[in-house]
């Protein structure tokens, strides 16, 4: 099982879109705000909000930057 994790600010619009389409698919994932957590941030080099990373154990299977529904439906679906 794909362990996703989607940093994202408030007042974000895009970072809500993202939820709004990861809630309505029944995904489960984990919220992170980079501010809140700058070493979870750095260890996955974010730089940009939202962005999903999508994780097989350790490994970094997918990485999203924005909203993109396309290349979300394609990550999730592996």
């Amino acid at each position: 099982m794909a362990r996703i994790i989607k940093f994202e600010k408030n007042d974000c619009v895009p970072c809500d879109q993202v939820s709004a389409y990861l809630d309505n698919k029944g995904i489960s994932y984990e919220r992170v705000n980079p501010f809140d957590e700058p070493e979870l941030a750095v260890k996955f080099k974010v730089r940009t909000v939202p962005t999903v990373i999508v994780l097989n154990g350790e490994e970094i299977q997918h990485r999203i930057i924005g909203f993109k529904p396309q290349e979300l439906e394609e990550a999730i679906a592996q």
